[in-house]
């Protein structure tokens, strides 16, 4: 059996909304380093209730069975691998 370790890193917003965007965030931005990360099973929870976890991606299984949503969890658009506007040109 592979030995697999999991980070847990405490860090405080003053909402779930605010929560979310900043674990995305750093989601995105860890992705860029590793491989080893899992973006779909970032979640979120309030410090007294760290059982109770909020999905931060939506990562439901895309249709073409190529991957799973990268999108936020409430978006309203179609499931995506990646956020259109990730997909701009600059």
């Amino acid at each position: 059996m592979t030995e697999r370790w999991v980070i847990h890193l405490p860090v405080s917003v003053p909402d779930l909304h605010r929560a979310r965007i900043f674990a995305r965030t750093a989601a995105r931005l860890l992705a860029q380093l590793s491989a080893r990360i899992e973006p779909g099973g970032v979640t979120v929870s309030t410090e007294d209730q760290q059982c109770v976890r909020h999905w931060v991606f939506c990562d439901r299984p895309l249709p073409d069975g190529g991957g799973r949503c990268a999108l936020p969890v409430d978006h309203s658009s179609p499931c995506a691998r990646r956020a259109p506007w990730l997909n701009r040109r600059r």
